[in-house]
């Protein structure tokens, strides 16, 4: 997978992931859905997100289609 395939779908899971938090357990957890949010809406101007650094520093290759399925 490529970096920017991980990056969507850990910021889906974690969006995902407070809202259910802020709906069952404590509305504070919306915080954390507006951080990723003014998160990916900054790294839409700069073109620099901090996961995507430690993505890469874990081996994950950039952009491109997969050798198996595209």
């Amino acid at each position: 997978m490529s970096v920017e395939r991980v990056l969507r779908m850990i910021a889906g899971a974690v969006v995902l992931a407070s809202v259910a938090l802020g709906t069952f357990v404590s509305p504070n957890w919306y915080w954390l859905t507006a951080f990723v949010g003014l998160n990916l809406f900054q790294s839409a101007f700069t073109n620099w997100c901090p996961m995507m650094t430690i993505l890469r520093k874990f081996g994950l290759r950039e952009g491109g289609s997969s050798a198996c399925c595209s």
